[in-house]
């Protein structure tokens, strides 16, 4: 079992938690209404594969996490599931890294939740859990999620040739990361939270 897992991590509105069996029918329904919105982004297995039914996907994710490989959240606002935030990758050793992927409901993006949750998870890995380095690879084509690292100050390390496969091909991808030495006074969701209110000051 990892370190600081299982967790809730709570920022507001917003909820961080262990995915469950019991939430099948409300992510079943917003994976179901935003296909067209994730498809461009997602991994996909590079050969043909079945698809994975909604209780093994949660009992691999869990097996994982007990495991210590990986920490599969949920992102619950004001009570309703409106996506997932997964750390996956997690290795120790004289590495101490992971590194983030997640999605997001159309109906809240550019509301602020996917770099809350991020803020939140960054802090949790680097502080509770002890990691020393957070990574999140993101397409070039993908602005809004470029836009999430850009506002909480990822550093750009730089593109990675053909790294996933996605939609029917190996795609490239950009590689931003944080370390601990990196992150700021009081952590990524105070300066986060600090930004997000000078934003809403100076639009009043």
């Amino acid at each position: 079992m990892t370190r600081g897992w299982p967790v809730t991590l709570e920022e507001g509105s917003l909820l961080m938690r262990p995915i469950r069996r019991r939430d099948r029918d409300p992510w079943l329904e917003v994976r179901s209404r935003n296909r067209e919105w994730l498809a461009p982004w997602e991994a996909t297995p590079p050969h043909d594969a079945p698809t994975i039914a909604y209780p093994a996907m949660v009992r691999n994710l869990r097996a994982q996490a007990r495991a210590g490989h990986l920490m599969p959240f949920v992102l619950v606002l004001d009570g309703r599931l409106v996506g997932q935030l997964t750390v996956g990758g997690i290795t120790w050793g004289s590495l101490c890294s992971a590194h983030i992927g997640y999605w997001v409901d159309a109906r809240v993006a550019g509301r602020g939740v996917m770099p809350t949750a991020v803020a939140l998870a960054t802090d949790h890995c680097l502080g509770s859990v002890g990691l020393h380095r957070i990574e999140v690879n993101i397409r070039p084509e993908n602005a809004a999620s470029l836009r999430v690292v850009e506002k909480l100050g990822f550093r750009d390390e730089g593109l990675r040739r053909s790294f996933l496969h996605i939609a029917g091909a190996w795609r490239d991808h950009r590689t931003f990361a944080l370390t601990r030495e990196e992150l700021p006074v009081g952590g990524l969701l105070a300066r986060w939270r600090a930004q997000s209110h000078q934003s809403h000051t100076s639009q009043d």
